[in-house]
């Protein structure tokens, strides 16, 4: 990322880090991927963009038996994640430079991240490069949104100050089309709403 917008990322989310598990919406999201993903006894799991470790936390209390890793930029998102679930890693990091070993990891999630990465080509590249060949990647992107409520999404209320790429993701067709240059392919996906959002839940694999 740039270090401009990396700053701004990380501030926005610093300052929303005491109150993001408020969101009920967050919360039913991060349960409804976590189900989704169907994650096998003894995988390993990256969660990239992990916030507070939402997706990880219902990983956890859905006993999926998973070694859990989460990667994040906002250190404040981080220490939250921490201290809620505490039998996980944490590192911070940028998505476009993880610090893993090449075939790492059997599932990548990334939950509402996509479209704030100023470079997401390389994010889905570095999934590509610490997956196992079997390995599969598991996002929720924002679906298109009526014109008059762009901006003011669940959770968000006011537009951030960088820019954002809900648009290169917001179809099952844009984003099989996002991540087939890193030779991932669109396997299967589902749709999940909570009041004006509509979230699209995505399988990814070789």
């Amino acid at each position: 990322m740039s270090d401009e917008h990396l700053r701004a990322v990380r501030a926005r989310f610093d300052d929303r880090a005491a109150e993001y598990d408020d969101s009920s919406m967050h919360r039913a999201l991060a349960a409804e991927v976590a189900a989704f993903a169907e994650v096998r006894p003894g995988s390993d799991v990256l969660d990239v963009a992990t916030g507070t470790g939402l997706v990880l936390r219902s990983l956890r209390d859905a006993r999926a038996g998973a070694r859990l890793t989460g990667v994040d930029l906002s250190p404040g998102m981080l220490a939250v994640a921490r201290e809620r679930l505490p039998e996980a890693t944490f590192v911070e990091a940028d998505a476009t430079s993880l610090p893993l070993p090449d075939a790492s990891v059997d599932v990548v999630i990334c939950v509402t991240g996509l479209h704030l990465f100023p470079d997401p080509a390389a994010a889905i590249a570095e999934w590509a490069r610490v997956l196992r060949p079997e390995g599969r990647a598991v996002t929720a992107t924002f679906g298109r949104m009526d014109p008059a409520e762009h901006g003011g999404r669940h959770g968000a209320p006011q537009p951030p100050s960088y820019p954002t790429h809900h648009e290169l993701f917001e179809t099952p067709e844009l984003l099989a089309a996002a991540v087939a240059p890193a030779g991932l392919f669109l396997a299967r996906h589902a749709w999940w709403t909570s009041g004006a959002d509509r979230i699209l839940l995505a399988e990814l694999t070789r």
